[in-house]
């Protein structure tokens, strides 16, 4: 099976690359790079979708495991930036609260999604009273890291209920590795289909 966390590395890793050349002067060679990962992307992207069209029509099973790819970290990742993910931000946020109720509950916190208005995410973290000398730090990190694993297009997310409320920005030279790729390969992201099953 493959390895979700080395996955999500390797997507923050192409971030960073698409960062730096977006900071590249423009020339030909950098515009040929571009259209060749362009091509590549548009490439996979209709790759995916006819992947998906034979699934859906395959018959009566074919929601359950569409819906199943989106939920899986890796293959819902790319559904994502092809906007071909059967789930809505809402929704994957929902998902991200379960994935991370377990590890909360460790420490005796739960984490419970407040809004997600315009990409403007709002998650409130309960510490019970038995909870563990958990830092407010290392709650944030993990409510961040696991928003990102299932809905890295928001565009703030404010964590609330712990000590200081810090609201996650993407800094100029920060982006997340979809929207670097949004941003950088223009039409990259593909209509978004609409599953009529779920």
């Amino acid at each position: 099976m493959a390895n979700s966390s080395a996955f999500h590395d390797q997507l923050r890793q192409l971030g960073n690359l698409i960062t730096q050349f977006d900071q590249m002067p423009d020339g030909l060679q950098k515009a040929a790079c571009k259209e060749m990962v362009q091509l590549l992307m548009d490439a996979y992207g209709v790759g995916l979708e006819r992947m998906l069209e034979i699934v859906f029509e395959s018959g009566s099973a074919a929601s359950g495991i569409i819906d199943e790819i989106g939920r899986d970290s890796i293959a819902g990742s790319l559904l994502l930036l092809n906007s071909l993910h059967p789930c809505d931000v809402e929704t994957r946020l929902r998902r991200a609260m379960e994935r991370l109720a377990p590890r909360l509950r460790k420490l005796a916190c739960t984490a419970e999604l407040v809004s997600a208005a315009g990409g403007a995410v709002k998650v409130k973290v309960t510490k019970t009273r038995h909870s563990r000398r958990s830092s407010a730090k290392d709650l944030r990190a993990i409510v961040e890291e696991g928003v990102n694993e299932f809905a890295p297009d928001v565009a703030s997310l404010e964590v609330l209920g712990l000590e200081q409320v810090r609201r996650m920005r993407r800094r100029p030279g920060q982006r997340s590795w979809l929207r670097a790729l949004e941003t950088s390969f223009k039409g990259t992201r593909r209509s978004a289909w609409k599953w009529s099953g779920g």
